[in-house]
């Protein structure tokens, strides 16, 4: 028997009615080979275009390469004040450089700015080699990530962004590899909003310029090819709101700047973010047949956060949707229903709906008791 309980999200008609009314213009029109705009929290996609299509990513490759850095950090296999050889393979890297010499040695957070800061591929190329023995054993690492992390439209050929036959990423890949890096590594997303780095005494600055021009820019990584043109990727937080904001293939450093600025100011100025239950928050409870006790406590394993247009929050509705009876024993984090979140009819969240704490069986007596009620049903 299905089982269907309203909570007090729902509200009167005439109040949704009202919200409903309230005009969401059209997304600008960016101009740029593909973009993506979407919410860190609720990871609604709010604007995009071509963003599964796969593109030469520049240096937002180092994006990935970063990742399998800081993962090394975490798990302890490398430490911030490791000092790196620098190999003649990474000293003769072309491109962008953060000016490493051969056979100096160099602090694995030195190299970590010099990659995000100065967009360093000499830098990269040495980080790879410290935590993977070479440049082609670390892409493979990225590669492996990359699917953990769903990244279905992405392949990385090196480290650095410099053009490859096969080395590739789509906007919306981008996307979940910085949600990833801000989720993940919050010891080490301060990196990205750096706006200055010197080494060897040469000051470079974040090509970012959006870290100047926005307060609320802390992030992330700018690159540039001829073949990928100008691209820009940005995480912006305003009033608790996190957007991320891919720009890939414009015309201009000043082109991407002023695109993801567009995205973001739309972003914001349109939708709201709310977290409407926590993680282990209890949200309802539900009888349980042969259980001791005899009701179970229910909620998420993770924050439920939803993106709205804004000024309709009170007209969301949600709803706990059981599809059978809960009969002992039940453990922990089992799923036992959904959540289900819409705003005027359309689902814009759903969730597992899952058991707090364990419920053991009751004692035969109860039992028996419960299944003649079940049976009498």
């Amino acid at each position: 028997m299905t089982r269907v309980w309203t909570t007090l999200l729902a509200v009167l008609a005439a109040a949704s009615s009202f919200a409903a009314e309230i005009p969401i213009p059209a997304a600008p029109q960016i101009g740029a080979r593909s973009y993506l705009l979407m919410d860190f929290s609720s990871d609604r996609t709010l604007v995009e275009e071509a963003a599964d299509e796969p593109v030469e990513p520049a240096s937002l490759t180092k994006l990935m390469t970063a990742y399998a850095v800081f993962k090394a950090l975490e798990e302890g296999q490398i430490s911030l004040t490791d000092q790196v050889r620098v190999s003649e393979k990474a000293w003769r890297t072309q491109g962008s450089r953060m000016f490493i010499e051969v056979n100096t040695e160099v602090s694995v957070e030195d190299l970590i700015r010099g990659m995000i800061i100065q967009s360093g591929n000499d830098a990269s190329v040495a980080l790879a080699e410290h935590v993977a023995g070479s440049e082609d054993t670390f892409v493979g690492l990225m590669n492996q990530y990359a699917q953990m992390l769903g990244m279905t439209g992405s392949h990385f050929q090196n480290t650095t962004g410099l053009p490859g036959d096969n080395h590739v990423m789509t906007a919306r890949d981008v996307a979940l590899l910085s949600q990833a890096i801000i989720r993940e590594f919050p010891n080490f997303y301060g990196y990205y909003s750096e706006r200055e780095f010197t080494y060897n005494s040469i000051k470079q600055h974040n090509r970012n310029t959006l870290l100047w021009r926005d307060n609320s820019v802390d992030g992330l990584k700018t690159g540039y090819t001829d073949a990928a043109g100008y691209c820009l990727v940005t995480s912006a937080e305003r009033d608790g709101m996190r957007l991320i904001a891919v720009v890939l293939g414009a015309a201009s450093t000043e082109a991407r700047a002023d695109a993801t600025q567009s995205l973001l100011s739309y972003g914001f100025r349109f939708y709201e973010t709310h977290r409407l239950y926590a993680s282990g928050e209890e949200i309802t409870t539900a009888r349980v047949w042969k259980g001791d006790p005899q009701v179970a406590t229910l909620g998420l394993t993770d924050d439920l956060y939803v993106t709205i247009p804004r000024g309709q929050y009170e007209s969301l509705s949600a709803v706990m949707d059981f599809s059978t009876d809960l009969v002992a024993p039940l453990t922990s984090d089992a799923a036992v229903g959904t959540v289900r979140v819409s705003l005027a009819g359309q689902s814009v969240a759903d969730m597992p709906l899952v058991v707090l704490k364990d419920v053991a069986e009751a004692g035969f007596l109860a039992r028996l008791k419960d299944e003649i009620t079940l049976w009498l049903q």
